[in-house]
């Protein structure tokens, strides 16, 4: 039996969990700490926390916040949010994180990638692509949480981020964010196919149904989401969940 990782992202802004609409429209969901608390009972894979301010801020993600994970936290996690400089990395590293989640430094400077891999390891960089396509042109990817367009279309830019060293790339649909609509399958079966790595698709997955159409027609190698493990019901009430191993279970 095959089981594909199934990745919880969590957003963090000042302080809390929000949860984001295609970018936009956060909406309060609760304490972080105590969504690793109950991820922990329900014995996620992994969980990735991303600041969605930082970058904005010209800041990084709380250090302080890193360490309360890492002592809650009985699976591996990743975060992201302002990472500019490898002592950065060495510091989210020394508060407990397995991986750092690279964006924005990623876009405007991606020989950085190949520094962050080179000091501390492939395994340990993680590159996100925000995806979505201009009012005008073709698809491509964003930056500053998408706000700033990097005239790179996903396929070049993940196969440069794969050449630098990046040890797995998160493809994340801008326009599926939120919507719970299931993910982009062709834009994340493009990038499954253009590299070596292993690729997360994220942005729209609503159901377990979503979660096995990224795998299986996608080619992902985990499964990410947001909203369909924090809210419940056609009302989005605030409820945390998580799939028994079953359900994600492939022959």
């Amino acid at each position: 039996m095959f089981r594909p990782r199934v990745i919880p992202v969590l957003l963090l802004r000042n302080g809390g969990l929000v949860k984001t609409t295609r970018f936009g429209k956060p909406t309060y969901v609760g304490d972080p700490i105590n969504a690793v608390r109950i991820f922990n009972d329900l014995e996620a894979d992994e969980l990735i926390f991303l600041d969605i301010m930082a970058s904005r801020e010209k800041r990084v993600i709380s250090l302080d916040f890193v360490r309360e994970v890492g002592e809650e936290a009985n699976m591996p996690f990743a975060v992201g949010g302002g990472i500019r400089t490898l002592e950065d990395i060495r510091a989210i590293l020394g508060a407990g994180a397995e991986k750092v989640v690279l964006n924005t430094v990623a876009a405007e400077n991606p020989d950085f990638i190949a520094a962050a891999a080179d000091t501390f390891g492939s395994s340990t960089v993680v590159v996100c692509m925000d995806v979505k396509k201009p009012l005008l042109g073709k698809l491509q990817t964003w930056a500053v949480c998408g706000t700033q367009a990097t005239g790179r279309a996903p396929e070049e830019f993940a196969r440069l981020a794969a050449d630098k060293g990046a040890g797995e790339i998160i493809v994340q649909s801008i326009e599926r964010d939120g919507t719970m609509q299931g993910y982009d399958i062709p834009l994340v079966r493009s990038i499954a196919e253009a590299v070596p790595i292993p690729v997360v698709a994220l942005g729209g997955a609503g159901g377990l149904h979503d979660l096995l159409r990224g795998r299986s027609e996608g080619l992902a190698t985990a499964v990410a989401a947001g909203s369909m493990f924090v809210f419940h019901g056609p009302r989005r009430g605030v409820l945390i969940t998580y799939p028994e191993r079953s359900e994600m279970a492939f022959q």
